[in-house]
């Protein structure tokens, strides 16, 4: 069985389609992006995939559930997180309390131990400020761990919001533009990273991204939009030499 399948995914926003008949099949372990122009609907995709909006029509099955209709937290406690294009960390706290946060979903103690201090809490605390600092550790962060997060440099805070996704266990990692804001020494050092990710928490992948020398040069498929409908899907040498996407917004970048 598919770790993933999307059928017929539709969305519409009064009454503009932003995502028309969208399908995608994901096997454990793979590594696949979604490309396209600004407005294709990439992100819409995501948006749909983790609650944040209500499918048109459509279906969005995850290890044999249904996620059309479930809340982001519901869909998060199934094991599907994700990035952001545009950081969303908790930028006043600590390094350590944006991954303690993540961990809260796989809490064991009720509302009223936590207000009371009292049954399964300080042994609840403890196990997840030391997974915290465990994944930080893994992350090369743990000597940043009370550094106020709005502190760290931009590349670290990336890696600082891709722990915290990794906090929550997932079997399913969505990457929204990770390499948005980074030079071309920085995307080559992420493109090895994203491999390691996925390698060390046997995750699937899957990303949205403009960059093409990281999308062609890690994603073992490509899935094309142009607003909202695919117009490609296939093996990114396919897509490198597929004259339709070429014509539609990759010009000359992506053989470049």
């Amino acid at each position: 069985m598919s770790l993933l399948k999307i059928s017929g995914l539709t969305h519409r926003f009064a009454g503009l389609c932003a995502v028309s008949d969208f399908n995608l099949l994901l096997q454990q372990n793979e590594l696949v992006g979604i490309i396209g122009p600004n407005g294709a609907g990439k992100t819409t995709v995501f948006n749909l995939m983790t609650g944040v909006y209500r499918a048109s029509e459509g279906s969005i099955n995850f290890q044999g559930k249904e996620l059309v209709g479930l809340d982001p937290h519901s869909i998060t406690r199934l094991g599907i997180a994700r990035t952001f294009q545009n950081i969303r960390l908790f930028k006043e706290l600590s390094v350590l309390d944006n991954v303690r946060i993540a961990h809260y979903g796989q809490m064991a103690y009720s509302p009223a131990e936590a207000l009371l201090h009292i049954g399964r809490f300080r042994a609840e605390e403890r196990r997840i400020t030391s997974q915290a600092l465990d994944l930080l550790a893994v992350f090369h962060l743990d000597e940043s761990a009370n550094e106020t997060a709005k502190n760290l440099p931009y590349g670290l805070q990336r890696r600082l919001e891709m722990a915290r996704a990794l906090a929550a266990e997932p079997k399913l990692l969505l990457l929204d533009e990770p390499a948005a804001g980074m030079n071309p020494n920085e995307i080559f050092q992420l493109m090895d990273f994203i491999g390691w990710i996925r390698r060390t928490f046997s995750v699937t992948i899957l990303l949205i991204e403009h960059q093409m020398r990281l999308v062609m040069g890690i994603c073992e498929r490509l899935v094309v939009l142009d607003f909202g409908a695919t117009i490609a899907e296939g093996l990114p040498a396919e897509i490198q030499a597929n004259p339709k996407v070429l014509e539609a917004y990759l010009g000359e970048e992506v053989v470049s």
